[in-house]
Formats: structure tokens, C-alpha cells, sequence
């Protein structure tokens, strides 16, 4: 199947498609710069694998968490993709994303992403199952809420996500480190993993299709600051 796979959650826009031929993936640290390089580089990856758009048979992008001005550019040009082609859409949870790599470790994954404010977006996951709501939490809390789902005291948290650096200095500073590894693949864009998801859940009721939009866990401070205080 020719999926074509969109990540702009981050300041990494991941590109990937598969096709017969094989699978093409592409990184850029982009940062506020998706909009100008993500048709671009759609095309780039097009010419690569030998086809045109009209082969296309789904296109999947995050649905958040991430930047909110990241998500809706993702989503904008996917459903662009999938009204000009007549192609499904579907969108996948950030957060499951980054997991899914990790689901084979026996115990504890928690992928963060920075969420500005001293908080992260996060949930937590054991061998590719979702344990929690999708969080913004600050570490404190991240914390102790991790400690109501270990087995025993002692086991091992795997930090991942684009905020799993900056996490890990947190918990630095609140001398809490020792029960944590992190990622090495940490900062990588996830879409091989959206490839992976939408391949693994590609069945019609899973499609988001053109009224979806993507998931916020929090207003954006435009919203905050157009309703004024509370």
C-alpha cells in the first residue's frame, strides 16, 4: 500500500512513504520552518520512490499533542492531499507513536514532549499499551504519578520524545535519577513509526477523515489571552 506518512508535532519534520519499491524516510530540523519545506520535501520523497501523488492510497499524520502550530500544518496539507487525491485520512496519537518502538521493553516507556510553563505532554506505557490519560504535567507530578503504575519500586522507566533531554535535567535537579534511561533515539522524528501504526490499525473505522483536527490538551495563549482572566 502507498501510505504517505506526515510528522510536524516538533521542530523534526519526519517525512516518510512506502511504496512496493521499499521505504524512504527523511528528518529536517526544521524548526518554525514547516510550512516552507514540507511540500518541498513531500516532492523530494515522491521522486524517490518513483511515483506521483496520484498513487497514493492513505496519507496519516500526528493528531497531537506538539506544537500547535506544527499540528495544524500537518493536518492541513494531509487533508489537502486527501481532498485533491480522493484518499483516506487517518491520524495517530503523538505519544503512541513514540512509545511503539519501545514496546518490547518490559517495563515502563514514558514519552515527553516540552509543553513550555515547566510542563510536558506525556503518557505512560508498558509494552505498547496506553496506562494514563495523554497528561501535561509538570515533572513533580509526572513523577508521582509514575510511581502508581510501577509493578515493583525498583523498576526501570524508559524516557523518549523530544523532551526527554530536558525531562531528564529536571529530574537531575530533583535528585530523582537513578530508576530512569534514556532514549538514545530520543530526538529522531516518528514517521516510520506513523508508517508502522497506520499499517498495524489500517482498517476504514480507524480513518479520521476531512472534519478531524487535532488532539490539544491545553488552549494555545492566543485562546488564553483572547478570553482574558478567569
Amino acid at each position: 500500500m502507498n501510505i504517505l506518512a506526515i510528522d510536524t508535532a516538533g521542530e523534526v519534520l519526519s517525512l516518510a512513504i512506502s511504496s512496493p519499491s521499499g521505504t524512504q524516510c527523511i528528518d529536517i530540523e526544521a524548526g518554525s520552518r514547516h510550512s516552507e519545506l514540507l511540500m518541498e520535501w513531500i516532492d523530494k520523497l515522491f521522486t524517490s520512490v518513483r511515483l506521483g501523488p496520484e498513487a497514493l492510497e492513505l496519507v496519516v499524520c500526528m493528531k497531537g499533542p506538539g506544537s500547535f502550530t506544527g499540528l495544524r500544518i500537518g493536518f492541513a496539507a494531509a487533508k489537502g492531499l486527501s481532498l485533491a487525491l480522493g484518499i483516506p485520512l487517518a491520524a495517530i496519537p503523538t505519544l503512541d507513536c513514540m512509545a511503539y518502538p519501545l514496546s518490547v521493553w518490559p517495563g515502563l516507556v514514558l514519552p515527553v514532549m516540552d509543553a513550555k510553563k515547566s510542563c510536558f505532554f506525556a503518557a505512560f506505557y508498558r509494552q505498547g499499551e496506553r496506562l494514563s490519560d495523554y497528561l501535561d504535567a509538570d515533572p513533580e507530578t509526572l513523577l508521582s504519578t509514575l510511581n502508581s503504575y510501577k509493578e515493583i519500586p525498583t523498576e526501570k522507566t524508559v524516557i523518549t520524545g523530544p523532551g526527554a533531554e530536558l525531562f531528564i535535567s529536571r529530574l537531575e535537579a530533583l535528585q530523582n535519577r537513578d530508576c530512569f534511561f534514556l532514549d538514545p533515539l530520543f530526538s529522531r522524528g516518528r514517521s516510520l513509526e506513523l508508517l508502522q501504526t497506520a499499517k498495524k490499525s489500517c482498517i476504514v473505522s480507524r480513518y479520521e477523515g476531512l472534519n478531524s483536527g487535532p488532539l490539544y490538551i491545553r488552549k494555545s495563549d492566543a485562546e488564553i489571552n483572547k478570553s482574558g482572566p478567569v
